[in-house]
């Protein structure tokens, strides 16, 4: 009978141990020495991680070119932040391919030193926020999360997480983290005629907003700081050319001359962004043999 009953508990265990190990676990601290940058993924089995980029973007913020006003207030807010004086979260929003993710990614690496840190997280797996802040609300680094091309459909999860983050949770905002997300609209739910019919009109000519827009507009108004970036004019987008070709190793005669086969490049991408103007140096660099 002991036998039996030793052996009915054994198999009891296993089975305890393979259920917990497909169970969500809670999300644990990593080596935080590993990097300066990190992505929040979620395992097959549910399990959320901190994984480490081994290989962080090398971008400076003397590349950026033609976002001075931008690069100050987002550089501002980020040495505020370092520094341990009040900060805000930030919303940077505009056009394509014009320095959104390049400028967070340059700030990183000019206040790493100083003990500033990313962490990535995809917009499906924002409804994980608040154990990602958990985690590194006792650390003595600054955390920017980074929501990179932000923007939600009705109903997403992740929407009401990033907005409890931001502004409206019961707890206490948290000192040592910051969210800074990129988005091509300012305000991150869609916007459709039909919500202006919950608009109505006084009879003193009061408007009184509808409780859908509220909503919608609601999310962004939480980031205390809006950066907004625009489309380059052809003159701006030569210049980021010749930088990017510069940085990559042409001759300035080189450079001079590439300026046709960079408009053309532009007209047939149908933009003149930072972007574009990158992609065209890094072909024309490697044409050259730079």
């Amino acid at each position: 009978m002991t036998d039996k009953f030793d052996q009915l508990i054994a198999r009891a265990e296993q089975l305890i141990s393979r259920i917990e190990a497909v169970l969500p676990q809670p999300l644990s601290a990593p080596d935080w020495s590993a990097s300066i940058a990190w992505r929040y993924r979620k395992r097959s089995s549910g399990h959320g991680v901190l994984e480490p980029v081994r290989h962080v973007a090398g971008m400076r913020l003397s590349d950026l070119k033609e976002i001075d006003a931008q690069k100050e207030k987002i550089q501002r807010n980020t040495e505020q932040f370092v520094s341990g004086r009040p900060a805000n979260n930030v919303l940077l929003t505009g056009a394509r391919g014009t320095g959104k993710s390049s400028l967070i990614k340059a700030c990183l690496n000019s206040y790493a030193a100083r003990g500033l840190r990313l962490i990535e997280v995809d917009k499906a797996d924002l409804t994980d926020l608040p154990d990602i802040v958990d985690v590194v609300s006792g650390l003595p680094e600054k955390f920017i999360i980074y929501c990179d091309d932000l923007s939600f459909e009705e109903g997403e999860g992740g929407y009401k997480a990033l907005k409890s983050i931001l502004d409206g949770s019961v707890a206490a905002s948290t000192p040592n983290v910051l969210v800074y997300a990129t988005s091509n609209r300012r305000h991150l739910l869609p916007e459709q005629m039909k919500d202006n019919l919950s608009y109505s009109t006084a009879a003193d000519g009061e408007i009184h907003p509808g409780e859908v827009v509220e909503e919608k507009i609601s999310l962004s108004e939480r980031f205390g700081l809006w950066v907004s970036f625009y489309p380059f004019s052809q003159d701006e987008y030569l210049a980021i050319v010749a930088q990017w070709l510069s940085a990559l190793g042409v001759a300035q005669p080189d450079i001079a001359a590439a300026r046709p086969q960079a408009l053309v490049w532009a007209l047939e991408r149908g933009s003149r962004s930072g972007r574009v103007a990158y992609q065209f140096a890094r072909d024309f660099a490697g044409r050259q043999g730079a």
